[in-house]
């Protein structure tokens, strides 16, 4: 598959102004392009996935690299994930209907349709399948090392940073150390922070969801080159699968370079 012309014959709606535009635009400057097509804009791998653009940004910033990034929702529900995760609104595009994904044949997830079921209830039941790894090879295993640690990823949370993920109480950073140090993935740690992006999205359901039809529908991601040539893609094939190495999920930026 071509994928390069397909995006570049996308039209969808920019959150930053409500305009129809092309989503490349603006990028025709850039020596390389990261195209991310991400699930629900309140899926855990959507907001995971701003989350890590946001921390490493100042590396990306010292990159020519443009970002563009295609959420299944609408523009209310794309104001409300940058609000959230700082994603720049002027980078993320939002399709209702998952019309791209599509498009680019990405995994729309498992499909098992339940009688007397309607297409929402449906989806909210191979959701729940998802959850517990049918249908989604390694969510279980992504989920398990939220809660385990993992020392060949770097520390998410700043000793001195305040996480609040209800129903916990606030908690520092540092609270992790206990665990057994500093300076890795301590246990716990992802866990908390997923969790806090759960209470978000739990507490504005309707804004981040406002068609529950396609939430099983995984994503994408596409990194080309100034002449649109594609240099690495990944295909997410479950729940927490956006990177292909989940412990570090930008590091590919890094084996092209």
């Amino acid at each position: 598959m071509n994928i390069y012309p397909i995006l570049e014959q996308t039209d969808r709606q920019r959150v930053s102004d409500g305009a129809i535009v092309p989503i490349l635009s603006g990028c025709d400057r850039a020596e390389r392009l990261l195209i991310i097509v991400c699930p629900q804009l309140g899926d855990f791998d959507s907001l995971e996935y701003a989350w890590w653009l946001q921390r490493e940004q100042k590396q990306l910033e010292l990159q020519d690299l443009a970002v563009r990034m295609v959420g299944i929702g609408d523009r209310s529900s794309g104001q409300k994930f940058c609000e959230f995760t700082k994603f720049p609104a002027e980078w993320l595009f939002v399709d209702g209907d998952a019309a791209l994904h599509s498009q680019l044949n990405l995994y729309a997830g498992l499909s098992l349709k339940l009688p007397t079921f309607s297409s929402a209830q449906n989806a909210w039941a191979n959701l729940i399948f998802m959850c517990a790894g049918i249908g989604s090879p390694g969510t279980l295993r992504e989920v398990f090392r939220g809660y385990r640690g993992d020392k060949s990823a770097p520390q998410l949370i700043a000793d001195a940073e305040i996480v609040n993920a209800k129903p916990l109480p606030p908690i520092a950073g540092s609270f992790f150390n206990l665990a057994g140090g500093s300076g890795f993935q301590r246990p716990f740690e992802l866990a908390t922070l997923r969790l806090r992006n759960m209470a978000e999205v739990l507490a504005n359901w309707h804004t981040y969801v406002p068609n529950p039809t396609y939430l099983t529908q995984r994503g994408g991601t596409f990194l080309f080159d100034a002449q649109g040539a594609l240099l690495y893609e990944h295909r997410d094939i479950g729940i927490l699968g956006f990177a292909a190495n989940m412990s570090q999920p930008l590091s590919f930026l890094k084996i092209v370079d």
